[in-house]
């Protein structure tokens, strides 16, 4: 049955743990009042001192981010370190991501690597992917492709999409496992139907040339605008080649040209040697149209950024 907030305030003001973490949980998000991060910090810092390990991870989280006091990662280490002591997972692989950026504590990898697998074994998924990251790099461990995409398919399934992303890149390229496109796009599929711009790069890069999908123009088209929507260069050099090579789309060199210069913009040299070359072949008119359009194409861009 559902608490009101204010039978919910009640019992935290009397001293109840879970509803002073829930009290908390619920300024942070928003959820039913008015966004507080203070607010949130206040009541969290009410169930830490008693002993509540989500509510000490919590307010860790707080620390780290500087959301509701100043940013202290030593605090931010103090609070994590209660919880890891009653073995909450999101705490030992906060404390492995300091390790690893070296916030708070001296960089060290190997410490890192041991807080992830502490949280991977748990289950949990973002650990799994740090762990997965640490073998595919070799920060701190062998580098070992079979144990990375082990971490990484762990917490692929739970949602994690750059997990879902480097598991693609894994099987395009055939590291760790058989080279298989079709196994790629499926996990490419997953992270670009959450958002990720790299993944619909490759999704479109897949269908506009039938790597592991049938050829698809349509398909292809869709899914490159998306990413190249989003500022990705390498998408907005390969719609670039399309409209110049009229693959998918009628052959237009001011599409194709605005989308290079887009690229270019963004240190793509392949984009910048393609829009000079193209120039080549263009009026004077058809290129102020073409930078133009690249204008209001980076504005659109730049207002989704926001």
């Amino acid at each position: 049955m559902d608490i009101s907030l204010e039978e919910l305030k009640k019992r935290a003001e009397n001293g109840d743990v879970e509803a002073q973490t829930e009290i908390g949980w619920k300024y942070t998000t928003g959820e039913g009042v008015k966004k507080n991060t203070s607010e949130a910090v206040f009541w969290y810092r009410l169930a830490a001192e008693q002993g509540n390990a989500e509510a000490q991870y919590n307010l860790g989280v707080a620390y780290t981010n500087g959301e509701g006091v100043p940013l202290n990662y030593s605090e931010a280490l103090y609070w994590f370190r209660l919880a890891t002591k009653q073995g909450y997972a999101s705490a030992q692989n906060s404390i492995g991501l300091m390790y690893s950026k070296g916030e708070g504590v001296p960089k060290d990898d190997s410490e890192a690597v041991r807080w992830f697998h502490l949280s991977a074994k748990q289950g949990q998924a973002q650990a799994q992917f740090n762990l997965g990251m640490m073998y595919d790099t070799g920060q701190g461990v062998l580098q070992n492709d079979i144990k990375a995409i082990r971490w990484y398919r762990l917490a692929a399934k739970k949602g994690i999409v750059d997990a879902q992303f480097n598991l693609g890149n894994f099987y395009r390229d055939g590291r760790g496992v058989g080279q298989n496109d079709i196994e790629a796009m499926r996990w490419y599929r997953l992270a670009a139907e959450r958002g990720m711009a790299e993944a619909q790069y490759c999704i479109g890069w897949g269908y506009n040339y039938g790597k592991g999908v049938a050829e698809d123009c349509h398909q292809a088209m869709r899914w490159l605008r998306l990413s190249a929507k989003k500022g990705l260069a390498e998408a907005q050099y390969a719609l670039g080649v399309n409209y110049q090579n009229g693959k998918c789309v009628p052959r237009d060199y001011v599409s194709a040209y605005a989308w290079y210069n887009l690229a270019t913009a963004q240190g793509y040299k392949e984009a910048e040697e393609a829009r000079d070359e193209l120039a080549k072949y263009m009026t004077r008119e058809q290129i102020a149209e073409a930078q133009k359009l690249s204008r209001k194409l980076f504005a659109k861009i730049k207002r989704k950024a926001k």
